[in-house]
């Protein structure tokens, strides 16, 4: 048996969309960043991108199990003394419904430099419409 590697200029990614209506965030995120790394393909590379384009539609529909609605807090820092930010999740999902699924998978990701260029390939939507027709995206049923 030989053992292969892909490199990272021979792999071919796909769009992917996934639509987060009625999913609950911390599972949706989970696969999410599986896809982002590209887990879910046979011959997955720890240390190579090679993770497929993701398309995340309905972002504002996606659940949040519990009472995490009125008790999650998001936290942002400014760097400067008393720069420190709370946002409750309601506020955050009327604002900006699009981060609680980015910080949710952001934090299912590696903590290194190649998590920072997965992540820039996930496209987040708080409605149904986005501008990636041009792409051909396959839509995704994901094991929730």
């Amino acid at each position: 048996m030989k053992t292969t590697l892909v490199r990272e200029q021979d792999v071919t990614r796909q769009w992917r969309v996934v639509d987060a209506a009625g999913k609950p965030v911390g599972r949706l995120a989970a696969e999410v960043a599986k896809i982002l790394r590209g887990k879910d393909r046979p011959d997955y590379t720890p240390h190579a991108d090679m993770g497929d384009f993701v398309i995340v539609i309905n972002a504002a529909q996606a659940a949040l199990t519990g009472d995490k609605e009125n008790q999650k807090v998001y936290k942002r820092y400014s760097g400067y003394p008393g720069g420190l930010k709370y946002i409750p999740a309601k506020e955050m999902r009327a604002k900006h419904p699009e981060r609680i699924i980015r910080s949710a998978v952001k934090g299912m990701l590696p903590k290194n430099k190649l998590a920072v260029r997965q992540l820039t390939r996930i496209k987040i939507y708080a409605g149904p419409d986005h501008p990636h027709q041009a792409q051909q995206p396959v839509a995704t049923e994901l094991s929730i």
